[in-house]
């Protein structure tokens, strides 16, 4: 069975779960059963997994569909509703999906398997033999989130905050280094909070040291998303001085302005966004940032919208995830007075503008520069500080080598072998 049975919307740690569903697919040897592993985040992508799972049909129609993911497990009823879906399963049960599998040719109401999300005390135990491109493997570390953002559904869809043991995470990674991967991308839901479940305790910050102490051959290691006022002096002293760990940060910041933060209930300022970037280019000048930022927040005046556009410049945001806001049912920004679709969808695009010019400026930097890029592909890959970069003649998938950036063609960095 091929891997695009297993179908992925939303996040890195959704890949990760759908890499433990497809290994699990291929062990079993199941034919003709189809996942749809789906995220919550917004509107946009539940009305995506919808229209994938009808289309499937249309061209499978003798096929079984399982929905799974946090849409699933937030509202399952939302796809019982569709004929084409055979069985739902909640987020914990998708990874047992094989006691549920006499379900499927059950014609009765009883096809939701969905637990309370909030009674799961441990992350699930999976170890993953590797990705599609053995270039760059997503390893969980953290799952679920103990804070209540008011937009947010998702710790609705993932339970409370659970972190996997320093030993199994150094373990996974060793796993996926003898597959031939070189990078490792730490993932989770909030990844700051990492350890504060474990019994000893241990933060980001030593996780981090942990597995660059204990796994020597690992030559690239990743963050995914980082809460801006929980990255502890542990990790900011392992960012400006360790060079395994790429200098591109990805942070959660939502929006620039003070009161739209306070109304989202964020634990940080735009100040404090400010500062951490401009502390850790002190120390390394090779430093890139990215940022979520929700535009038409409940509430948002033009002038506040401002602000978020102005964070952009003034902390040099190059790698940007813009998102319109996305009124999820039943939590407390659900209840607060919405901004016009129209005016949303116009600030968003203001947004990737602005963020484009950014990013233009940034790639125009970095010609003339030596890189280290990591091939994805025979001619394409990324280097330290995550920029685009396509090489004219073909290498090895997995290979790291130096390069001098010379021009720039469609967003990348068009570069020479040194």
């Amino acid at each position: 069975m091929k891997n695009e049975n297993v179908i992925t919307f939303g996040c890195r740690l959704n890949s990760f779960d759908s890499q433990v569903i497809k290994e699990k697919i291929n062990l079993k040897k199941f034919r003709n059963i189809f996942f749809i592993n789906t995220c919550a985040v917004t509107k946009e992508a539940e009305k995506q997994a919808k229209k994938k799972i009808r289309k499937i049909k249309r061209e499978n129609p003798n096929a079984k569909i399982i929905v799974t993911g946090c849409s699933a497990q937030i509202n399952p009823t939302n796809y019982k509703k569709m004929d084409e879906v055979d069985l739902i399963l909640g987020n914990e049960e998708k990874f047992k999906f094989e006691k549920y599998l006499n379900l499927l040719n059950n014609n009765s109401n009883n096809n939701i398997v969905v637990n309370d999300i909030m009674t799961v005390r441990e992350t699930a135990n999976h170890f993953i033999q590797g990705f599609d491109k053995k270039a760059r493997a997503f390893i969980q570390i953290q799952t679920g989130c103990d804070h209540r953002c008011t937009f947010c559904i998702i710790p609705f869809g993932r339970g409370n905050s659970r972190s996997v043991p320093i030993a199994k995470i150094c373990k996974q990674i060793k796993i996926l280094l003898n597959k031939g991967f070189k990078e490792i991308v730490l993932t989770g839901v909030d990844l700051t909070s990492y350890g504060n479940d474990l019994y000893d305790k241990p933060n980001l910050g030593k996780l981090v040291k942990e597995i660059l102490k204990k796994v020597k051959n690992l030559e690239r290691l990743r963050l995914s998303s980082l809460d801006a006022i929980e990255i502890d002096k542990n990790l900011i002293d392992i960012i400006n001085h360790e060079e395994r760990l790429m200098p591109h940060l990805h942070l959660s910041i939502q929006s620039g302005d003070n009161t739209i933060l306070k109304r989202m209930k964020r634990r940080h300022s735009r100040e404090d966004v400010i500062n951490l970037c401009n502390n850790l280019k002190k120390f390394r000048s090779n430093i890139v940032f990215g940022a979520d930022i929700i535009a038409g927040f409940p509430t948002e005046t033009n002038e506040m919208f401002l602000n978020s556009k102005k964070i952009l410049n003034e902390c040099d945001l190059t790698y940007l995830h813009i998102f319109p806001y996305s009124n999820r049912p039943n939590t407390p920004a659900s209840k607060m007075p919405q901004i016009p679709n129209k005016i949303i969808k116009e600030r968003a695009k203001i947004l990737r503008l602005e963020g484009n010019k950014i990013m233009q400026k940034f790639l125009k930097e970095q010609v003339n520069k030596k890189h280290k890029v990591l091939f994805e592909s025979e001619t394409e890959g990324h280097s330290e500080n995550f920029v685009p970069i396509k090489i004219l003649s073909k290498h090895k998938i997995g290979e790291i080598i130096e390069v001098r950036g010379k021009k720039i063609i469609n967003g990348k960095l068009i570069s020479q072998v040194m």
